[in-house]
């Protein structure tokens, strides 16, 4: 696996299509992709780059968020090609727009519908996480461990992204919200939200929303630096699974500790 090969494709089309933008975006750079959704000619003009050169290390589809959203077919490669990359050319586009730092450029290269490598590449604060199955995962070319979360659920520290919930689980979200320590909606980016899982600065993240592009990569960093990433029925994420709701957490334990209080 070309681990460093990856990682400075992603660096370098951040540097050429999105670093000059941020913050400065020209009239016309933006536009609305869905309802609620917006995306810059950065996603586009990174996606372009990066897409090509990864075909380059191995040739397998490319499955973009970009591309994605004009061919919603090519998700397919996910469940039928032996291998595919997965490409967000640019996570937390709204925090972008906005002048938020908390966006990251992100790739996984998944085999037979399971996440074998995958990378967060973070512009605004310098950090790269890079995760490769079986091997562990690292922060700036350190390896990471997440350490075990608290055993008592009013010491737990989590976020749950409420904005795609229904009203049902928003309701029961708040509800919940008394028995952690803190309970927070997220940084609405998962090249963020993931790392503080495994930084320890949160012990459980709570999503709806699972689209590859998004949580294949953190997914991964997240499950290789012990903790876990799992549906409401206790299966472990796959980027080929389409199912909403996931909930990542520290450890197996805290993964049960808060899966009662949050999912129906």
């Amino acid at each position: 696996m070309q681990i460093g090969a990856v990682t400075e494709i992603l660096r370098e089309a951040a540097e050429a299509a999105i670093v000059p933008r941020f913050r400065a975006l020209a009239d016309g750079e933006v536009r609305e992709k869905t309802p609620g959704e917006v995306v810059t000619v950065a996603d586009r003009e990174a996606e372009e780059l990066i897409a090509p050169r990864l075909r380059s290390l191995v040739n397998a589809p490319v499955v973009g968020e970009e591309a994605a959203a004009g061919d919603p077919s090519l998700v397919s490669a996910l469940r039928q090609a032996p291998v595919a990359w997965v490409v967000d050319p640019l996570d937390g586009t709204a925090n972008f727009v906005a002048g938020r730092p908390e966006w990251a450029v992100m790739a996984a290269m998944v085999r037979g519908g399971q996440t074998v490598a995958a990378w967060i590449v973070r512009p605004t604060d310098d950090r790269v996480y890079v995760g490769e199955l079986g091997s562990g995962a690292w922060r700036n070319g350190a390896r990471v461990q997440r350490a075990p979360a608290p055993a008592d659920t009013t010491e737990l520290r989590g976020a749950a992204l409420t904005r795609f919930l229904d009203p049902a689980a928003r309701a029961r979200v708040l509800a919940a919200a008394p028995m952690f320590a803190e309970l927070g909606t997220g940084l609405s980016c998962c090249g963020f939200d993931y790392p503080r899982l495994v930084d320890g600065e949160l012990d459980f993240v709570l999503f709806r929303r699972t689209l590859p592009w998004d949580h294949a990569p953190g997914a991964l960093l997240l499950s290789e630096a012990g903790g876990t990433a799992r549906r409401a029925d206790g299966t472990a994420y796959r980027p080929d699974d389409d199912r909403v709701g996931l909930l990542g957490a520290a450890d197996d334990r805290c993964w049960n500790l808060v899966r009662p209080l949050l999912f129906p």
